[in-house]
């Protein structure tokens, strides 16, 4: 005969388990099956999503030395920049990294081509790159780049 306590703990397990399963995919539920309680589910999905500690630093050494080798590719978009380099620091900032506003503006102007230096000598002379966000900063060089286009079919 169970006791109430043991009771308890059972029916409070099964209700985790409940709770972890009801928003998984069909194939992550599948994976489930075998976890005999609610922290066994809990671990596996855990490893699953976040990897192990040696997994994540793996990635994040990964993330960090792309981030300091980031530049600007040939015929590169400020969109396609600002899309990969977001990326970069949206996962780094996931996996516990921090940035400055500063930090974030000085690297994506220093990893432009030569045709944006009129542009990077006007912006980093404003001296507001501390308190501009890097989306103000990818907006002004987006108007720039607007610009540069318009002359050139003129």
């Amino acid at each position: 005969e169970m006791k109430d306590d043991e009771k308890r703990k059972v029916q409070d397990d099964q209700k985790a388990k409940n709770i972890l399963t009801s928003g998984l995919s069909s194939d992550e539920f599948f994976h489930t099956a075998r976890c005999k309680s609610a922290k066994e589910i809990w671990n596996m999905l855990e490893v699953t999503h976040e990897g192990t500690t040696d997994v994540r630093r793996a990635r994040r050494n990964t993330l960090v030395f792309e981030y300091k080798a980031f530049q600007m590719m040939n015929g590169e978009t400020i969109s396609e920049l600002q899309t990969r380099f977001t990326h970069i620091v949206n996962h780094l900032l996931g996996l516990g990294k921090t940035f400055e506003d500063e930090e974030l503006n000085i690297k994506i102007l220093n990893c432009l081509t030569r045709t944006w230096e009129p542009k990077i000598t006007t912006i980093k002379e404003s001296k507001n790159l501390a308190t501009m966000t890097m989306e103000a900063l990818f907006g002004k060089l987006l108007a720039y780049e607007h610009e540069l286009t318009q002359q050139s079919c003129a």
